[in-house]
């Protein structure tokens, strides 16, 4: 399936929200891309035409199967995926927490079906300058497929690939992650913030915050909710404030 090769494979993409048409942008000269969304309306397919717009039984067919579906749909999705699957398949989703999605992916699946799991650490807002130097946690679940996921991933994409566990990932996505959406979501309410009596660091912190406002809420409800290690992560970070807060207050 991901093998150097001069014959390009049929990659199907479930769901063809904004993440999906990032892949498709990147994954288009390596593989011969059908796609279905669920969701209606119909997805904007514009600058796509090279693509194949097929049901969701079809698309379950290829060789390749990527899930960009959001990751409260998960399971639904591996349902209704998981009878048209072929024998020797791949399946890889792309969501931002990774051991529910692998638990679903390795119950629900066929077992003659390979299974990894991917979060891309980037999204539209940072990849407007491409995607080469960017990093992608790689977890291998089942089958043999996933080094040559990770070949492809650095030779032709050129990503920073980190292969990890499930739990390992979730362990560190949810401070990284789980506090910047955070700390943006708050920043966002607090608007209008200073445009011109900035500091650098205000800046970059500005900056952290434009790259991760426009995610949907299905993206800040999964870091936030799906992570297992979230809630802790969210208490420390909010007691530690309060605590601040107080000492500042001379309380303490």
């Amino acid at each position: 399936m991901f093998r150097e090769s001069n014959a390009r494979p049929t990659l199907g993409i479930v769901g063809f929200g904004a993440f999906g048409r990032l892949m498709a942008r990147h994954l288009g000269p390596y593989f011969r891309l059908c796609a279905y969304d669920p969701s209606p309306p119909a997805p904007d397919v514009a600058g796509f035409e090279d693509i194949t717009f097929a049901d969701l039984e079809t698309v379950a067919r290829s060789p390749v199967v990527v899930l960009a579906t959001p990751v409260d749909r998960i399971r639904e999705t591996v349902a209704a995926i998981a009878p048209h699957m072929q024998p020797g398949a791949l399946v890889l989703d792309v969501g931002s927490v990774k051991s529910m999605p692998a638990g679903i992916m390795k119950q629900g699946l066929p077992d003659n079906v390979d299974v990894v799991a991917t979060h891309p650490l980037f999204g539209p807002q940072s990849a407007v300058d491409g995607i080469a130097g960017l990093k992608i946690a790689v977890c291998p679940i089942r089958g043999g497929q996933g080094r040559r996921v990770i070949a492809f991933l650095k030779s032709r994409l050129r990503l920073d690939v980190i292969v990890t566990t499930p739990e390992a990932h979730d362990r560190e996505v949810a401070a990284a992650q789980g506090l910047t959406h955070l700390i943006a979501k708050v920043l966002v309410r607090m608007e209008p913030l200073p445009t011109a009596m900035t500091t650098r660091s205000f800046d970059l912190i500005i900056e952290a915050v434009g790259m991760v406002r426009h995610d949907t809420a299905e993206v800040f409800h999964a870091i936030e909710r799906a992570n297992p290690h979230a809630h802790d992560v969210r208490r420390r970070f909010f007691d530690l404030a309060s605590a601040l807060d107080a000492e500042l207050a001379g309380e303490t």
